[in-house]
């Protein structure tokens, strides 16, 4: 589904979160538009709001995949600790795989900011 209304979900095919996030969203009628991670990784702008909306640079963690391959095989867990905000959301930006899934944020949904998918949590920041 596309629509003016800027609700994008970067979703991986193969999971299953994400299949339950997407079905989820469509069952409600809400509007997104869906994009690969993998393939096309939020920006680093996108990465920054989320951030924001996550509570800032005490939530960067929030943001990985940390049961991901990826993330073991960098060592993330004890690399990113003390990584710089820019570091952490560069490398996000470059590596769909390190980025927790699904993620959902959206400017014209009342800044919404989703990452994971708990259907309590998006039934509060999507339903009227």
């Amino acid at each position: 589904m596309t629509t003016t209304n800027t609700l994008t979900v970067y979703t991986y095919a193969k999971c299953d979160t994400c299949r339950r996030a997407v079905k989820w969203l469509r069952a409600h009628r809400i509007a997104f538009d869906e994009k690969p991670i993998r393939e096309t990784p939020p920006t680093a702008a996108e990465l920054r709001a989320m951030l924001a909306r996550l509570g800032g640079a005490g939530a960067l963690r929030k943001l990985f995949n940390t049961s991901g391959v990826d993330y073991r095989a960098l060592k993330l867990g004890d690399k990113l600790p003390s990584m710089t905000e820019s570091e952490a959301l560069a490398l996000l930006a470059g590596n769909g795989n390190l980025v927790k899934r699904p993620f959902a944020i959206g400017s014209g949904v009342n800044g919404v900011a989703l990452v994971g998918f708990d259907e309590k949590t998006w039934t509060a920041a999507l339903k009227p």
